[in-house]
């Protein structure tokens, strides 16, 4: 069976990571017990989380023409991901991303989106045949939304299976959630996007359902997921470790759900499968050091049958 072909139009961003005891109060300055970085960015997390899990990965996204660029493009050719549509832009640099990792392994982002804000419909247009021939594209909200847009069209119109991860959470052009084919959302989007809901995640999974969207996934850390589909709601059970770091858990999550969705897993046990990506995510420090291997998911798999 030939591997499954996933696009993702997303970010790049280089990660400088400190380690802190908690998150400082305005005006406080709170002494860091490490500092490391780390090539990062949602639409690059997700691209290698999914080629990691076993998919031929095509990443659509841009870079500035910096040594954090060459790092990423260095990076990507290493993990087996085409940069084919990876653009460098002469002007703005690469995205550089500021993440707080507490103590107790939650974390608060900074965000500098740089070269990922100018990732234009046209570019996407550049790239409408590794859309067109993708069996599921994946993407997240952490680049210009016009190009978002843009590739949500083209994959409808050919057919292609696209998922939404609502990260980090912005207002969503008219039409967008209408669109896509699945929704991946944590508790604070959830609330925020969800039409409707209340705080209950079964009925925010609910609430995303209806018209293109066959299903949608509320996150719940170390509380495992919600799913929902046309026919109710369930709970997911997630898995029992050690986390360390969160950052990258839900990143992990997204690529092993959308290459599981991709081979035709059914549906619950595809969101199993994401919530053992993202635990072992949680285990390990760093966004894409964290994304574990196709092999790692399906011992976790086995021993928690």
């Amino acid at each position: 069976m030939p591997p499954a072909r996933i696009a993702v139009l997303g970010s790049c961003m280089m990660d400088l990571v400190a380690r802190v005891p908690r998150h400082p109060e305005r005006g406080e300055t709170v002494f860091g017990s490490g500092f490391a970085t780390a090539i990062g960015g949602k639409g690059l997390n997700q691209a290698v989380a999914a080629r990691r899990q076993g998919a031929a990965v095509a990443l659509i996204g841009r870079i500035g023409a910096d040594p954090f660029g060459d790092e990423i493009a260095t990076f990507l050719d290493r993990e087996g991901v085409d940069r084919t549509h990876l653009g460098v832009d002469p002007l703005l640099g690469t995205g550089v991303a500021i993440p707080l990792v507490y103590d107790d392994g939650g974390n608060s982002i900074v965000s500098v989106p740089r070269a990922n804000l100018v990732i234009t419909p046209g570019h996407v247009r550049a790239a409408a045949a590794a859309i067109r021939g993708a069996d599921l594209l994946l993407l997240q909200l952490e680049v210009a939304l016009d190009a978002v847009v843009e590739a949500v069209a083209i994959a409808v119109e050919a057919g292609v299976p696209v998922i939404l991860n609502t990260a980090p959470v912005a207002p969503l052009p008219p039409g967008l959630l209408d669109a896509v084919t699945g929704v991946v959302a944590n508790e604070v989007e959830a609330a925020a996007l969800a039409p409707g809901s209340t705080r209950d995640p079964r009925d925010q999974a609910r609430a995303f359902v209806g018209g293109a969207v066959r299903f949608a996934v509320v996150t719940l850390g170390a509380e495992g997921s919600v799913v929902a589909d046309r026919h109710g709601a369930t709970a997911v059970a997630s898995f029992p470790v050690d986390a360390v770091d969160s950052v990258g858990a839900g990143d992990a999550f997204c690529g092993a759900l959308g290459v599981a969705i991709a081979e035709g897993v059914a549906l619950p046990e595809a969101v199993r499968r994401a919530n053992a990506a993202g635990a072992l995510a949680a285990t390990r420090h760093g966004a894409s050091p964290s994304l574990p291997s196709r092999a790692e998911v399906d011992r976790l798999l086995a021993a928690g049958r």
